[in-house]
């Protein structure tokens, strides 16, 4: 019988803390858990994007003659206004290229991110595919 209660209590006392342990929800706004909610994007969608700058791109002859393809990546803020801010570019292909995808993300309106039900400044960095062909 000893033998019993003793294995009882050892069993007891290896399962308790298991249920012992209740999760209890952040009240600490400090320790508060972070959900972010939505990553900035273009409304319009990637695609939409890329014929933006594809109509939008004026190649130099030289650019053209060369037959420069590539990516130009670039890195930029967007703000809790929809505005982009800090536009750098990261890695281009030349030829005056760099300069027009630059300046072409200006004038663009991105929607914010979204973290916590709040909207925050978020830094996105995009890579443009290039291909200098005379226009049609």
């Amino acid at each position: 019988m000893k033998r019993i209660i003793c294995i009882t209590f050892i069993i007891l006392i290896t399962i308790l803390p298991v249920f012992s342990q209740v999760t209890k929800p952040y009240n600490d706004k400090q320790n508060m858990p972070v959900v972010l909610e939505q990553e900035a994007y273009y409304p319009a969608g990637m695609p939409a994007l890329y014929k933006y700058f594809r109509d939008n791109i004026t190649y130099t002859r030289e650019a053209i003659e060369m037959k420069i393809t590539g990516e130009v990546m670039v890195s930029f803020d967007v703000l809790t206004d929809s505005t982009l801010l800090d536009i750098t570019l990261l890695s281009g292909v030349g030829y005056g290229i760099d300069e027009q995808v630059v300046g072409l993300f200006k004038p663009l309106k991105y929607a914010p991110s979204i973290q916590n039900g709040v909207k925050l400044k978020m830094n996105v960095i995009v890579t443009i595919p290039v291909r200098a062909k005379a226009k049609e």
